[in-house]
């Protein structure tokens, strides 16, 4: 006997089917978490590192994420051991504690969730052997207290001296920042004045005839030309070897345009770098921007997205908080140090910002209050961590201090385990691993070797 379909049996099996569709799409498995790990950072005893990494993907409904390692498996996963970290952000840093001395380790990011664990890129590193003595020697290479006299030496005076670079020649050049001026001292110690009329101004010029308003971050082109943060004016000033000053990028006016020359606009330029091209890197500290400027004066936003904050992303989606110094490494990276945030950023070759080192979680390493970087020929980096140490993070990623101590203010000379600093804020090293720190409070120009 044949049932007899009717219109009320027709709509039942509709809604049957849709109900059935319904509980198919619920069950679609989530896509597993995209992740990224950063680079590792080890201590000086090398008996614990850092490591972490940052998640691509926030709608993957992550459940845990950390580090897995192994000195074995080159591939490691969680079977293996691992450090989880409480979910806090987007990035995160873990404390793997424990570790052997001399050993190699492997390491990646994962990220697990109901449909399981998806990780990261492997970082290979090798522990050494106990570095936690290698200080340097800390002496008084110019100036001694707040002034603006030119001389040699300690005889010279400084008043707030802030950012500070090389030449090819060997020369140190010095913003001087409550002189509003730009001072040169030789490799022998003697200061001069080559910018700069000791009065607030915007004025270009030559030589004294210009004026600076709070003077900060440096950077030396291949032909001499020093470039100026001019961070109270708002403007990037460029001075030739003759002393001529003008204005290189920059309104005056405080904003976050991108455009050529003076159609630009930056808010509290603070660092600066010369990349491998030529090009010129800028820390905006009050836009939380990097730019970049071109040798011809075409300024443009690499990173940042002018909210205050701790985001590792690409480009405009990532965030920083107030960014300081800046560095670039033989290969092209930047390097951002990052007070407010604890860290150093470094932003890659196709613009993705991660952690370099340091960082907001409460496990991540005491690195201080990074204020300025400098990298030698080596790829050895130096920090200058505004809590009152000289900081180094060998090309092997082991962070030793090799001067100072952490929120310990003093101007004590002497071996670097019992030197004393007030707020370094400027750091450059030559080409003889000298390292030459800026001691903002103190008004002196301090020598490691």
């Amino acid at each position: 006997m044949k049932r007899k379909i009717t219109l009320f049996s027709l709509l039942l099996l509709s809604i049957a089917f849709a109900i059935s569709s319904c509980m198919k799409s619920n069950t679609v498995p989530l896509p597993l978490a995209g992740i990224v790990t950063n680079d590792v950072i080890i201590d000086a005893t090398s008996t614990q590192a850092w490591a972490g990494g940052v998640l691509t993907s926030e709608e993957a409904s992550v459940t845990e994420y950390g580090v897995c390692y192994s000195t074995s498996n080159q591939t490691p996963t969680v079977a293996d051991n691992k450090t989880a970290v409480k979910l806090k952000s987007t990035s995160f840093i873990a404390n793997l504690k424990n570790l052997s001395l001399n050993t190699t380790y492997y390491i990646r990011a994962y990220a697990t969730n109901s449909t399981g664990t998806a990780y990261g890129g492997v970082v290979q590193l090798k522990t050494s052997t106990d570095m936690t003595n290698a200080y340097g020697t800390v002496s008084t290479f110019a100036g001694s207290y707040e002034g603006n006299t030119d001389g040699n030496g300690t005889a010279a005076l400084f008043n707030h001296p802030f950012g500070n670079a090389r030449d090819a020649a060997g020369n140190l050049y010095i913003s001087d920042s409550y002189n509003c001026t730009i001072r040169k001292i030789t490799a022998d110690g003697n200061v001069t004045t080559i910018a700069g009329s000791g009065s607030l101004g915007s004025a270009d010029g030559t030589s004294k005839s210009a004026s600076f308003y709070s003077p900060a971050g440096l950077a030396v082109d291949a032909s001499g030309n020093v470039f100026v943060a001019d961070m109270g004016n708002n403007l990037i000033r460029k001075i030739t070897p003759a002393g001529v000053v003008t204005t290189f990028a920059g309104s005056g006016i405080a904003g976050y345009a991108d455009g050529t020359g003076t159609s630009a606009s930056f808010s509290a330029p603070t660092g600066l770098a010369i990349g491998t091209d030529g090009s010129l890197y800028v820390s905006d500290a009050n836009t939380g921007l990097v730019r970049k400027i071109t040798s011809a004066g075409v300024v443009t936003t690499i990173a940042g997205n002018r909210t205050n904050g701790y985001k590792n992303s690409t480009g405009l989606n990532a965030s920083f908080n107030t960014p300081a110094g800046v560095a670039v490494d033989a290969a092209g990276n930047i390097y951002v140090a990052e007070p407010s945030n604890n860290a150093i950023r470094k932003i890659d070759l196709n613009n993705v910002v991660s952690t370099f080192a340091g960082g907001l979680d409460s496990l991540a390493m005491p690195l201080g209050k990074p204020q300025a970087i400098s990298i030698d020929a080596n790829s050895n980096m130096f920090v200058a961590d505004g809590n009152g140490r000289v900081l180094k993070i060998t090309k092997d990623h082991i962070l030793t201090v090799i001067a100072g101590k952490s929120a310990t203010t003093g101007n004590t000379d002497g071996p670097g385990s019992s030197a004393t600093f007030n707020y370094p804020i400027g750091i450059v090293v030559d080409n003889s691993g000298n390292v030459y720190v800026n001691d903002f409070n103190n008004s002196r120009i301090r020598k490691v070797k």
